[in-house]
C-alpha cells in the first residue's frame, strides 16, 4: 500500500485536536503499530525481513491482533474516565479505578499476549487492598510497560501540566517504580499532547530536552507519596534526576540519529532495542521523525526492528496518529484493528 501522507501543519495549542480527532488518531495507530509488531517481536532484521518481506512492504496481519500493550492503554483509558467522571483528576481519583483496572486485565482471560514479567507481579500484589501501591511497585523495573500504555493521560482533556505529569508518572508507577521509568512515562505523554496541540516535529525534540531540564529535580510528593524511599536514593530529588538524567542522555542519542538519518538502518542501533522505558521512547520518536510524512512507514520501520517490536511500533503509531489525527490511517487498515469498537468510542469522547 502507498503511503503518500502529507505532514500536518502546526496550529496553535488546543487548536488541532478536535478538529483532526487527534485522540482517536493516537489511539488507533497506537493499536496498529502494536499489531504490527506483534509477530516480528523477539525476532532479529534478517528473520523479520525473511518472514515478511522488505520491510516497507509489510502489511497489517490478518486478523489483527493486538497485544498487552493496547490491552493496558485501554485499562488506563477506562481508568481516566472514571476519574475524571469524578471531578478534577488527582492522585486518589486515579489510583483506584487504575488499580482495578490492571488488576481486571492481570486476571482476564485475553491476558495471554506475552505480558512482562513486571507487570504481572506488580499486578499481583495490587490485588490486595491491604497493600499500599508504593510496595507493589517494583522500584528496579524500567521495563517499557511504564510508557507503552501513558498515552491516554497525553490525550485526556482539560489537564494541567502537573496533572498530565502526575498521573504519567503514577500510572507508571503502579507497576515500574524505577525513576526513568516515571521520567519516560512523563516525556511519552508530553510528546503525545505537543503533537495533537499542533507542534511542529522538527523542533519536538529540543522541547522534549527542556522538559525534561525544568523537571529534572522535581518529585511529585502528592503523587507518589514515599515512593522514592524505596529505592536507596539520598532524597526525593536525586531520586527524581537519576531518571531524567538517563533520559536526557537518550534524547542525546536520539538527537545525535536525526543529524545522520539512516532510514535503512535498524533504528535500535542507534537509540537502543526499546525492553527499557527511555529506550522505547527515543526509539518510537526516531521512526516517527524519520517518515513524518509517511506514517505507514514509520509504523512499519518500528516494527522491522530488532528490539521490542510491538512496544517500538505502538508508541511510534501513537506519535504519528496524535501529530495526523484520525484520517491520516487508512480504512483497510482501521477496520480490522482488534479492539476497534473501544479504540474508536475513547477517542470520540476525548476528542470532542
Amino acid at each position: 500500500m502507498t503511503d503518500t501522507a502529507a505532514p500536518t501543519p502546526a496550529a496553535p495549542e488546543g487548536a488541532a485536536r478536535t478538529g483532526k480527532r487527534a485522540a482517536t488518531g493516537a489511539l488507533l495507530g497506537l493499536a496498529l503499530g502494536d499489531a504490527l509488531g506483534f509477530p516480528t517481536e523477539f525476532n532479529d532484521v534478517p528473520a523479520i525481513l525473511a518472514k515478511c518481506g522488505p520491510w516497507r512492504e509489510m502489511e497489517l496481519p490478518r486478523p489483527a491482533f493486538v497485544t498487552d500493550d493496547t490491552q493496558m492503554t485501554l485499562a488506563l483509558g477506562r481508568a481516566l474516565d472514571t476519574a475524571l467522571a469524578q471531578g478534577a483528576l488527582g492522585p486518589e481519583r486515579l489510583e483506584a479505578p487504575a488499580r482495578r483496572e490492571f488488576v481486571a486485565w492481570y486476571h482476564s482471560p485475553d491476558n495471554n499476549r506475552a505480558p512482562g514479567a513486571t507487570c504481572l507481579t506488580a499486578c499481583s500484589l495490587l490485588e490486595d487492598p491491604d497493600t499500599p501501591w508504593q510496595r507493589a511497585s517494583r522500584t528496579g523495573s524500567k521495563g517499557c510497560g511504564a510508557n507503552m500504555r501513558v498515552a491516554p493521560v497525553g490525550l485526556a482533556p482539560g489537564l494541567d501540566d502537573e496533572q498530565r505529569s502526575g498521573a504519567a508518572q503514577l500510572q507508571a508507577a503502579l507497576t515500574h517504580g524505577h525513576p526513568t521509568a516515571l521520567a519516560a512515562s512523563d516525556l511519552t505523554a508530553h510528546a503525545v499532547r505537543l503533537l495533537a496541540d499542533g507542534a511542529e516535529p522538527t523542533g519536538l525534540v529540543g522541547l522534549l530536552r527542556s522538559y525534561a531540564y525544568d523537571n529534572r529535580t522535581r518529585y511529585h510528593h502528592r503523587w507518589l507519596g514515599d515512593l522514592w524511599r524505596t529505592a536507596g536514593d539520598p532524597g526525593p530529588e536525586e531520586f527524581a534526576a537519576r531518571g531524567w538524567d538517563e533520559c536526557l542522555a537518550v534524547l542525546d542519542r536520539l538527537r545525535e540519529a536525526l543529524a545522520a538519518p539512516s532510514p535503512e538502518t535498524d533504528p535500535c542501533l542507534a537509540t537502543g532495542a526499546g525492553w527499557i522505558a527511555e529506550e522505547a521512547l527515543a526509539t518510537a520518536l526516531l521512526c516517527f521523525l524519520q517518515f513524518v510524512g509517511q506514517p505507514l512507514t514509520a509504523l512499519r520501520r518500528a516494527a522491522c526492528t530488532s528490539g521490542d517490536s510491538d512496544s517500538i511500533a505502538c508508541l511510534a503509531g501513537a506519535f504519528a496518529g496524535a501529530h495526523h489525527g484520525a484520517g491520516v490511517w487508512p480504512r483497510s487498515w482501521a477496520g480490522g484493528i482488534e479492539y476497534r469498537g473501544e479504540l474508536l468510542a475513547l477517542g470520540a469522547s476525548w476528542d470532542g
